[in-house]
């Protein structure tokens, strides 16, 4: 998980980030002191899978925006990380072309869908 903050009002503007965490139970609690205004999360973290995290995150930081970053190209996957409040989807294969434009989609709000 990597978090970051940013400011909307500044359209080009570098991201800030501010750590990454491979542990689930640190991203989450990272996440509710920092309160990040966005967050990359892979699905397939160790410990507690993605997806529940997503869901922890969200009952911690509810405006902090999600991101997931995954292996996995399986739509229904896509739906249920969705479901969490995600913001997007991508998939690793196309993160070297879709992740930035993605990133800034979510960011202002515009819901991305496998």
């Amino acid at each position: 998980m990597e978090v970051h903050r940013f400011d909307p009002q500044k359209r080009n503007q570098d991201f800030k980030s501010l750590g990454k965490h491979l542990d689930v139970q640190e991203a989450v609690r990272k996440a509710e002191e920092l309160k990040p205004d966005f967050i990359v999360l892979d699905i397939d973290l160790p410990k507690l899978k993605g997806i529940e995290a997503a869901r922890q995150i969200r009952s911690v930081s509810p405006d902090s925006k999600i991101l997931f970053l995954t292996g996995d190209n399986d739509p229904q996957i896509a739906q249920v990380a969705l479901d969490t409040g995600a913001g997007g989807y991508v998939v690793k294969l196309d993160a070297a072309a879709e992740l930035l434009p993605a990133v800034k989609a979510v960011l202002f709000g515009k819901a991305l869908h496998p």
